[in-house]
C-alpha cells in the first residue's frame, strides 16, 4: 500500500489511500487557484478543493483503509507536527510531494525488500518555498510488506525443517517394528531366527539404494527424490500389518522396501542443503535435521508401547505410516531443488544462498574415477564405517548391556535407551552452532569437530570398566553419545565441503560402508560375547574410533576437491 499525503497552508489536503499511485492530474503552479486535484490510484482517492487562499484552516474527513473517520487539525504557518500512522502496507515506500511547478515527478514510490517488519512512521516537515512561505511537505515513511510470521521466515529454513520432519519419521517408522515384534511374534509363534531375520531384512534394500538415491539426487534433484522416498517407506509401513498376515515372505519382502525408501533419504537431503544452505550455516542445519533422526527414535520407543497397548500392534504401523501423507502434500508446496527453481523466493535470501556457491547445474554424468582418486573421499569411506561401528553397537546392544551387567529390568532398560537419543540430539545442536561460529571466524572445522566426535566416545567407553554404580555406567554411555553427535558438524557436513555438486553420491558411498560396519558390527558383538565380555566389545570400539580418528586427520580436507 502506498501513501502520500500533503498538508499545505496554502492549496490544498490530500489523501491518498491504497493501491498504485501515479502522478498528478495537472501541474500545481503557485498562480493556480481553486483548481482540483486527481491522484490517479487504484483503490483509493485524493481529493480536496481549495480555494480560500492563505491561512486557511482545514478539517476534512478523510476516508481510510478500515472506513474510519479522521480529521486534520488546524495547522500554522510555522510548524507541522509529525504523525505516526499505523497503516497494514504492502509495500516499503517513500514519496516526496512538491508544489514547485518545475517537478516533473511529484510522486515518485519506492519498492524496498526486506525480511522484518517496521513500524510506519510518516514524518511531515515543512519546506520554504521559493516564495518564502510553507508550501510542500515530504511525507517519508518505511511501509513493509505485512504478512504472516510464517511468510516472513527464510526459506532456507523452511527447507531444513522439512528435512527435518522427514528424518523425525523416517525414524519412527523404523524403530517401531523393534516394539511391535514382540507381539509379533507370539501371534505369529515366530522363534529368535526369525526375529532376527525379519530386523535385517530392512537392510537389504537399505543397502540398495544408499548410492542409487545419491545418483538420482545428484541428476533429478533432492525434491523428487525425498519425496518419493517418504512416499514408499510411509506406504510400506502402512502396509506392513497386512504382509505380516499374509505370509513371512511377504512381510521380508515389505521391510525391504522400507529399507529401499528410506535408503534414499540421507543423500537426498545432503543434495537439497548442499544447494539451499550456504558454508555459514551448514553445520547447525545439518545438525538439526540429524537430530530428527534422534528425536524420531524417542517418539517411536515413548508412543509405539502406547498404542500397542489400546489399540493393538497393527496401529503402530497404521498410524506411524499415515503421517507421510501430511509431509508429502507439504513438501509438494513448500520444496524446490534449488534456490533458483523457486518463484516465491526473496531477492535478498537468494543472493545470500547463491553468493559464492557452488553451481546448482543437475549432473549429467558421475565422474566415478575421479571420484574414487581422491584420498579425501577414501578418509570419508573409511571415517564413516569406524563411526558408524560403534554408534551402531552402541545403540543396539543398549538394552541389552543395561539388563545382564547393569542388572536393570526390561521397563528400566527401555526408558533408559532414550537417554542417549536425546542426548545426541541435544549435543548435535550445540556443535552446530559452535561450528558455524568458528566458520564465521576463519577457522577450519574439519579436524576440531569430528575429532571430537571419535575421541569423545572413546574416551568414555574406557570408562565403563572402571565405573562402580549403574548410575556412572549410564552417565557414560550418554556422553559418549553426545560428544558422537559432533560428528554432524565433522565426517556428515564434509561430503559437501568437498564436492558439493556431488554431495548425494558422496554420501551415498560413505554411507554404506557406514551401513555396513553396522551390520558386520551387530553380528560380530554377539560373536565376542560368546567368548569374551562386554570390555572386549568396547575395546573394538575404541580401537576403530583411533582409527578414524588418525585416517581423518591425515587424509581429509575441508576445501573443495570435485567440481
Amino acid at each position: 500500500m502506498a501513501m502520500g499525503g500533503l498538508v499545505s497552508n496554502r492549496n490544498f489536503t490530500s489523501f491518498i489511500g491504497p493501491g498504485s499511485v501515479y502522478q498528478l492530474g495537472k501541474d500545481l503552479s503557485p498562480q493556480r487557484r481553486g483548481s482540483s486535484c486527481v491522484f490517479g490510484v487504484r483503490y483509493g482517492m485524493c481529493f480536496h478543493h481549495a480555494k480560500d487562499p492563505l491561512n486557511e484552516k482545514v478539517s476534512k474527513p478523510i476516508p481510510t483503509f478500515h472506513d474510519e473517520v479522521q480529521h486534520y487539525s488546524p495547522l500554522s504557518q510555522k510548524s507541522i507536527h509529525c504523525m505516526n500512522l499505523k497503516l497494514k502496507a504492502s509495500r516499503r515506500c517513500q514519496c516526496y510531494l512538491s508544489s514547485d511547478p518545475y517537478s516533473s515527478s511529484l510522486i515518485q514510490p519506492r519498492a524496498v525488500y526486506g525480511l522484518g517488519l517496521s513500524k510506519l512512521e510518516t514524518k511531515m516537515d515543512s519546506l520554504a518555498s521559493t516564495e518564502g512561505t510553507g508550501e510542500a511537505v515530504l511525507l517519508e515513511g518505511n511501509v513493509p510488506q505485512v504478512s504472516s510470521w510464517w511468510q516472513q521466515f527464510p526459506k532456507r529454513w523452511v527447507i531444513v525443517l522439512l528435512c527435518f520432519a522427514a528424518f523425525l519419521l523416517c525414524n519412527m517408522d523404523r524403530v517401531n517394528m523393534s516394539i511391535a515384534i514382540l507381539p509379533m511374534s507370539q501371534e505369529f509363534n515366530w522363534n529368535s531366527a526369525t526375529v532376527g531375520l525379519i530386523q535385517s531384512s530392512f537392510f537389504w534394500g537399505y543397502l540398495l539404494t544408499q548410492i542409487l538415491g545419491g545418483i538420482w539426487a545428484d541428476k533429478l534433484g533432492g525434491k523428487l527424490v525425498l519425496g518419493f522416498g517418504v512416499v514408499w517407506w510411509s506406504m510400506a509401513t502402512v502396509l506392513t500389518p497386512i504382509a505380516a498376515r499374509v505370509g513371512l515372505p511377504y512381510l521380508l519382502i515389505m521391510r525391504a522396501f522400507m529399507g529401499i525408501g528410506e535408503g534414499v533419504a540421507m543423500p537426498a537431503m545432503n543434495n537439497m542443503l548442499s544447494k539451499w544452505i550456504p558454508v555459514s550455516e551448514r553445520s547447525r542445519s545439518l545438525a538439526l535435521v540429524y537430530s530428527g533422526m534422534y528425536l524420531g527414535s524417542v517418539v517411536g520407543l515413548a508412543f509405539s508401547p502406547v498404542l500397542i497397548q489400546n489399540f493393538g500392534w497393527p496401529s503402530v504401523f497404521y498410524s506411524f505410516g499415515s503421517l507421510g501423507s501430511i509431509w508429502f502434500a507439504l513438501w509438494l508446496r513448500k520444496a524446490y531443488s534449488t534456490p533458483k527453481d523457486d518463484p516465491d523466493l526473496g531477492v535478498e535470501e537468494k543472493r545470500l544462498i547463491l553468493e559464492g556457491n557452488a553451481s546448482n547445474a543437475p549432473v549429467s554424468d558421475i565422474p566415478w574415477k575421479l571420484i574414487l582418486s581422491k584420498a579425501p573421499v577414501w578418509a570419508l569411506i573409511i571415517s564413516h564405517f569406524c563411526h558408524n561401528w560403534g554408534t551402531f553397537i552402541l545403540l543396539t546392544w543398549m538394552p541389552t548391556y543395561y539388563n545382564q551387567v547393569l542388572k536393570f529390568n526390561l521397563t528400566e532398560s527401555g526408558l533408559l535407551c532414550v537417554l542417549p537419543w536425546l542426548t545426541m540430539a541435544a549435543f548435535a545442536n550445540i556443535g552446530g552452532w559452535i561450528a558455524d561460529t568458528l566458520v564465521r571466524k576463519g577457522l577450519s572445522i574439519t579436524v576440531i569437530m569430528q575429532s571430537i566426535g571419535f575421541l569423545g566416545p572413546a574416551f568414555f567407553l574406557t570408562q565403563l570398566s572402571h565405573v562402580k554404580t549403574p548410575a556412572m555406567a549410564v552417565l557414560c554411555m550418554a556422553c559418549s553419545q553426545g560428544s558422537d553427535a559432533f560428528s554432524q558438524s565433522g565426517l556428515y557436513s564434509n561430503h559437501q565441503d568437498i564436492g558439493p555438486r556431488y554431495a548425494g553420491v558422496l554420501l551415498g558411498l560413505s554411507n554404506t560402508a557406514g551401513v555396513l560396519a553396522g551390520v558386520f558390527g551387530t553380528a560380530a558383538t554377539g560373536f565376542i560375547l560368546q567368548r569374551g565380555s562386554w570390555n572386549d566389545v568396547f575395546k573394538v570400539a575404541v580401537a576403530l574410533y583411533i582409527i578414524g580418528t588418525l585416517v581423518w586427520n591425515i587424509f581429509s580436507t575441508g576445501e573443495k576437491i570435485l567440481d
